[in-house]
C-alpha cells in the first residue's frame, strides 16, 4: 500500500458542452427539480442569529454532512468550492440556541407529541437531565450526579448487561477510539455504531474478497474511467456534491450506467448548482438505467459472469483478464462452475431483466478497460448483503478493475464520520486497526495496558432484543448508553423496539437535541447528557471521508451552549468514576493526546497525530488499495467467492418494498416533499401497470401490508420495476420484520414482502378474517 499517493484536486473544463445539456430553458425553469437558490436563502434566514459562526463553520469546518470530505469549501477532487444542501440543513444543528426551561421541563406527553422534525427546531440541550418513572418532567441535574449514577449502576451489573451505541452525527474520530477504548476497558465488547446498520456487509465482504474494508479508490477515479456504475446507490440524493464528479466524469467521456429497482430521476437529469453550464441547463447522468428487482442483483450479476463464460468459450480473452486472474485471483475454477451451472430462464426470472439486456452491461464491461463499481444500502441491507458486496469484488476481479488509475471498488458512506467508526474500534467485532482476534487483541492491548474481553460483543439489534430477557440472564441489557442514534426511527418494527426500549433499567442519551425516543420510559431512569458539536471540541477533530482522506476539522471560535461537553471528555469521566484506582490508564490530557495514541493503535492512522492546523489532512493507504493488484491476503491474491442464487421469496401476485430516503438527512426529514418527483412522505411508488392490475388509480388511497404490520398511503405511479414498491424511511418501518439480519455481518434487512391493497377493500372486509387469511396465504406462499 501508499506506493502512488493521490494527486489533488483537478480543474473542470471551461467550455460548455451543450450535449449534455438536459433543456436550453434555464435552470430548469417548470421541471420537478431541487431548488437550490431558494433552499440556500432559507438556510441563511435560519441561521440568521448566528451568520457570522455559521459562516466560519462552513468555510473552516470539515463537513458533518456526508462522507465526501469537503473541507470548508473545497476538497482533493475537484477545484473550486462545493456546497450542497444536505450540508446547509444540518448546519442549524451547529448555530441554534440552547432550548429554554419552559421546553426542557415541560409535560412530557407534550414533547410526546413533537414529530422529530419539530424536536429538533427546539434547540439544544444545554445541560444533564433525568427522568425517573412516574416522573411526568425531566429535571436538571448536575454533571456529578449524572455520572455517578451511570457509574454506580455500572459498577452494580455484569459486563455484558451493558452496551454502547454511537450514531454518525458529526461524531469524530476521537470520539470513537475513546469509546471504543472505555468499554473494553469497562469490561465490556457490547458497543456499536450506525455505520454497521449501513454497510457493515460492505466491510465484511471486502475483507474475505480483497482483504480491505474501506474503498479501494478515490473520487478521482470516477473521472476519465471506462465506466461508474452506480449499483444500489443514489448519490445524487444522499451525497449531493457527488454530482459536480459526475458532471466531471461525463466531460471526460465516462459512460455511467445506474442499476436501481425504480429509474431515480435524480441520477438522470440533474442541475449542478457549483457549476455554471450545468445551473443553468442541467445534466444528464445516467447512459443507461437496469432496473432489477429487489433483492435480484445476485442474479444479474451471476448473469454478467455467465455472458461472460459465453463470450469466453468463443474467444478467449473477449471478456475476463486473464493474465490478472492467473497472477491475482483465486478460485476461479470454483466461480465459473457455479456461474454455469444456473440456467437463463432462473437468472431472467429473479433478475426481472432479460438474457439480452444482462448480456448488454456484460459488453460494456468486456470492452472495457477500466470500471469504478459504486453501491450503497441498495445492496447491503438484505439478508444476504455480504454476498451481494462480493458478487460485485467478483466483477471486478474477473476484469482486473483494482489497484490501479480509474479502477476501483467503493462503498459510498452517507456521512462524514461513519468510516472511522469501525477503523476506530468501536463496533463488535473491531478494535482499533483491525479485527478482534488474538493478534490483533494482543497488539492493542500492549497500547492500551488492560486485558479486552475475549467474548463475543452483541449488534446494536440483539443489544437491544436482550433488554427483553429474563431478569436473571448474563446478557440482559440493563443499561444502555447511546450517543445519538434514534431506534424509534432506524430500527425495523418500532413498536417493538419502544418495548426494549422501557424494559431497560437506566437509558443514557447523550446528544445535542431531543428526539422521539428520548421520551421513552424506563425502568430507572432516563438520563440525558448534553453534547458539543465537532466544531465546538477543544482541540479539534478529525473524520474519516469515503475516499480515506482523514481530515482536521478545528475548534471554530463562537458561542457555546450552556454545560455540553466534548463526546470523548465524558466517556473518560464516566471510566474513571467506575475504575478510579486504575484512571491513569484510560486518562487523555486533551485532543491531541488521543490522535498520538489512535497513530499507536491503529498502524494505517500513524500521521493523524500530525494534524492540528485547518487544512491539515492525509489519505491512509495511499491512492489505491490493492494497488498493483495485491492484496492485503494471506497471499496476496484476491478470491472469487462462489455464492447461491438467493431465493427471490414473493407470492403472484404480491410486491417486495424496500425503502428509500427522500428529503432528508438520515432520520432528519427536511420537507415532506421529494425535489425529485415531488411524493411526498407516505407517497408509495410503484408501477403503472401493477396499478391497472390491481385497480389502483394514481392518488388512491392505499394500504400495503403484511404480519408485521401496515402502512397506509397514496399511491404514485413512477417508473419502478414491476412487482416492486418502494415507500420512505422511516415511516415505512413498521412493514419491515425484526430479528432478521444479515448472517456475516449482522445487518438488519429492510427489505420484505407485501400485500398492496385499495384502502376501501382492505378496510371494507378487515373484519372478516379476510386480512388475515391474505397475510397467511402471503406467508404459506413465502415460506
Amino acid at each position: 500500500m501508499e506506493k502512488t499517493k493521490h494527486t489533488g484536486p483537478i480543474k473542470l473544463p471551461k467550455k460548455p458542452d451543450p450535449s449534455l445539456w438536459v433543456s436550453k430553458v434555464p435552470f430548469g425553469l417548470g421541471k420537478i427539480k431541487p431548488h437550490h437558490i431558494r433552499d440556500t436563502m432559507k438556510v441563511v434566514w435560519e441561521n440568521k442569529d448566528n451568520l457570522p459562526y455559521a459562516t466560519r463553520i462552513l468555510t473552516k469546518g470539515v463537513c458533518d454532512g456526508c462522507a465526501l470530505g469537503v473541507q470548508g469549501l473545497h476538497d482533493q477532487t475537484l477545484a473550486g468550492p462545493h456546497i450542497c444542501t444536505t450540508r446547509l440543513n444540518v448546519l442549524r444543528l451547529n448555530t441554534m440556541k440552547a432550548m429554554k426551561p419552559d421546553i426542557l421541563h415541560a409535560d412530557i406527553d407534550e414533547l410526546r407529541n413533537m414529530s422529530s422534525t419539530e424536536l429538533r427546531k427546539l434547540g439544544r440541550i444545554p445541560y444533564p437531565l433525568i427522568r425517573r418513572p412516574g416522573e411526568r418532567k425531566f429535571k436538571r441535574i448536575s454533571w456529578d450526579e449524572a455520572m455517578d449514577t451511570i457509574a454506580d449502576k455500572i459498577k452494580s451489573i455484569d459486563p455484558k448487561q451493558y452496551a454502547f451505541y454511537l450514531t454518525s452525527r458529526g461524531i469524530t474520530n476521537e470520539s470513537y477510539y475513546v469509546a471504543a477504548k472505555v468499554s473494553r476497558f469497562l469490561g465490556t465488547n457490547n458497543i456499536d455504531n450506525a455505520s454497521r446498520i449501513c454497510h457493515s456487509p460492505s466491510k465484511t465482504a471486502l475483507t474475505r474478497s480483497v482483504g480491505i474494508g474501506a474503498s479501494s479508490c478515490n473520487y478521482l477515479d470516477w473521472i476519465g474511467t471506462d465506466v461508474l456504475v452506480f449499483w444500489g446507490s443514489v448519490a445524487a440524493n444522499n451525497q449531493p456534491v457527488s454530482t459536480k464528479y459526475m458532471y466531471a466524469a461525463k466531460r471526460k467521456g465516462t459512460k455511467i450506467i445506474m442499476i436501481n429497482p425504480y429509474y431515480e430521476p435524480s441520477m438522470d437529469k440533474y442541475w449542478v448548482p457549483s457549476v455554471p453550464e450545468s445551473a443553468l441547463f442541467g445534466t444528464k447522468i445516467a447512459d443507461d438505467v437496469y432496473q432489477v428487482n429487489i433483492g435480484g442483483d445476485i442474479a444479474f450479476m451471476h448473469g454478467v459472469m455467465k455472458h461472460w463464460f459465453e463470450m469466453e468459450e468463443k474467444e478467449h480473452g473477449s471478456a475476463i483478464d486473464h493474465s490478472f486472474v492467473l497472477e491475482h485471483v483465486n478460485g476461479f475454477e470454483e466461480l465459473r462452475e457455479k456461474v454455469t451451472a444456473y440456467d437463463w430462464a432462473q437468472l431472467e426470472r429473479t433478475s426481472g431483466l432479460s438474457k439480452e439486456r444482462i448480456g448488454e452491461l456484460a459488453e460494456i464491461l468486456a470492452k472495457s478497460t477500466s470500471g469504478v463499481f459504486v453501491w450503497s444500502m441498495g445492496l447491503t441491507q438484505h439478508r444476504f448483503g455480504t454476498d451481494n458486496i462480493s458478487q460485485v469484488a467478483n466483477l471486478a476481479l474477473l476484469r482486473g478493475f483494482l489497484g490501479r488509475k480509474h479502477c476501483g471498488l467503493m462503498p459510498i458512506r452517507g456521512h462524514s464520520g461513519v468510516q472511522g467508526s469501525g477503523e476506530m474500534g468501536a463496533d463488535p467485532f473491531s478494535l482499533p486497526g483491525g479485527a478482534i482476534n488474538e493478534e490483533g487483541r494482543k497488539r492493542v492491548e500492549e497500547v492500551w495496558g488492560f486485558d479486552i474481553p475475549e467474548w463475543q460483543g452483541d449488534i446494536v439489534g440483539v443489544s437491544l432484543e436482550n433488554a427483553l430477557l429474563p431478569e436473571e440472564h448474563e446478557r440482559k441489557l440493563k443499561l444502555y448508553y447511546m450517543s445519538g442514534g434514534n431506534f424509534l426511527e432506524t430500527m425495523p418494527d418500532p413498536d417493538f423496539v419502544k418495548d426494549c426500549l422501557e424494559n431497560v433499567d437506566i437509558r443514557v442519551h447523550q446528544d445535542i437535541i431531543f428526539n422521539t425516543s428520548t421520551f421513552v420510559d424506563a425502568k430507572e431512569a432516563v438520563i440525558v447528557l448534553p453534547a458539543m458539536t465537532r466544531y465546538e471540541q477543544p482541540g479539534g477533530g478529525t473524520s474519516t471521508s469515503t475516499e480515506r482522506m482523514v481530515y482536521f476539522s478545528p475548534e471554530i471560535k463562537g458561542p457555546r451552549i450552556g454545560e455540553a461537553r466534548s463526546e470523548w471528555e465524558i466517556y473518560v469521566d464516566l471510566a474513571k468514576r467506575v475504575k478510579q484506582e486504575d484512571s491513569y490508564l484510560i486518562d487523555f490530557k486533551d485532543a491531541y493526546a488521543v490522535r498520538d495514541e489512535i497513530a499507536l493503535a491503529a498502524p494505517n492512522y500513524n500521521g493523524i497525530q500530525h494534524l492540528k492546523e485547518s487544512g491539515d489532512l492525509f489519505q491512509w493507504g495511499g491512492a489505491w488499495l490493492c494497488e498493483g493488484g495485491i492484496c492485503p491476503t494471506a497471499d496476496g491474491k484476491g478470491n472469487l467467492i462462489a455464492v447461491e442464487l438467493p431465493e427471490r421469496r414473493k407470492p403472484e401476485g404480491h410486491f417486495y418494498v424496500t425503502t428509500r430516503r427522500g428529503k432528508q438527512f438520515n432520520s432528519m426529514i427536511y420537507g415532506e416533499k421529494d425535489p425529485f418527483n415531488d411524493a411526498d412522505r407516505y407517497d408509495v411508488l410503484m408501477n403503472k401497470e401493477d396499478g391497472k392490475t390491481h385497480e389502483i388509480k394514481e392518488g388512491d388511497a392505499i394500504v400495503v401490508y403484511n404480519k408485521y404490520g401496515s402502512f397506509n398511503g397514496r399511491a404514485k405511479f413512477v417508473p419502478i420495476k414491476s412487482g416492486n414498491v418502494e415507500v420512505h424511511w422511516p415511516e415505512g418501518n413498521p412493514l419491515i420484520p425484526k430479528g432478521v439480519y444479515e448472517q456475516f455481518a449482522g445487518i438488519p434487512e429492510y427489505n420484505t414482502a407485501v400485500i398492496v391493497e385499495k384502502a376501501e377493500t382492505y378496510y371494507a372486509q378487515k373484519d372478516t378474517k379476510y386480512v388475515e387469511k391474505r397475510v397467511e396465504e402471503l406467508e404459506m406462499e413465502i415460506s
